[in-house]
């Protein structure tokens, strides 16, 4: 008896049957939902983590006496780079487990999950969608410290050259603020680098960077308006 009929015999005898082809096509379709699902997700916590490099302005910050990296860990609420990491892992893992995984190799795994949830979160991100989204984790869920809290507590160290709060009262060189522990400050804003985006008037909101001059006076090096990188042009900058 040969092999070929050997095999059948025992197929026969133990009663083996076929795998249906619908079951394939149903893991291979379930394994590439699966990735989509997790790439989607990685993108909506990346667009968070993009909205607060925004609000935060990085490029300011980053001259405090910390590391660019410690500031991203310290800044960013730390359950979207955990979520960002965790479905990049499995959307990578997805692929690899489905029918033709095994034609990807490992680095262009990790290059095209992450490219392609850099890109849906940033599209995210411009569409306006990251801020609603962590304004909604912020008010819904107690334990999270949304990105208006950690901002506050940022630019609310006047000894480190870091305040911001509301101008009461605009001059020509020096206005007063209140700050967003309610107390009052005279700023001197002569010669600060001031955006297009800010108007040095009443009402305005806005954070600085500069010189704590003593317990309530502050020298203003650059002014920036509280929401971000939000344009507003009014013809020119506002140096006074």
């Amino acid at each position: 008896m040969d092999n070929s009929t050997k095999l059948i015999e025992k197929i026969k005898g133990q009663h083996m049957k076929p795998i249906p082809r619908w079951r394939f096509t149903t893991r291979d379709t379930l394994i590439w939902l699966s990735f989509i699902f997790c790439a989607l997700f990685g993108a909506l916590a990346f667009s968070v983590i993009l909205f607060t490099v925004q609000q935060l302005d990085f490029d300011i910050i980053r001259h405090m006496s910390h590391s660019s990296f410690e500031l991203i860990l310290g800044l960013v609420p730390f359950i979207w780079i955990i979520t960002l990491v965790i479905f990049l892992v499995i959307a990578i893992f997805s692929i690899k487990n489905s029918k033709k995984g095994y034609r990807f190799t490992s680095p262009s795994l990790v290059g095209f999950a992450t490219g392609l949830s850099i890109l849906l979160g940033t599209l995210f991100f411009i569409s306006g969608g990251a801020g609603w989204l962590e304004n909604a984790f912020a008010t819904k869920v107690s334990i999270y410290e949304g990105i208006e809290e950690r901002k506050a507590q940022v630019w609310s160290m006047p000894q480190d050259g870091f305040l911001s709060g509301t101008i009461i009262s605009a001059g020509d060189s020096i206005f007063e603020l209140k700050d967003l522990k309610g107390k009052s400050w005279m700023v001197s804003f002569k010669g600060a680098d001031i955006v297009p985006a800010v108007n040095v008037t009443d009402g305005e909101k806005i954070k600085m960077t500069g010189t704590m001059t003593s317990d309530n006076t502050f020298k203003a090096d650059m002014i920036r308006p509280w929401g971000g990188f939000q344009r507003r042009y009014h013809g020119g900058r506002n140096n006074h």
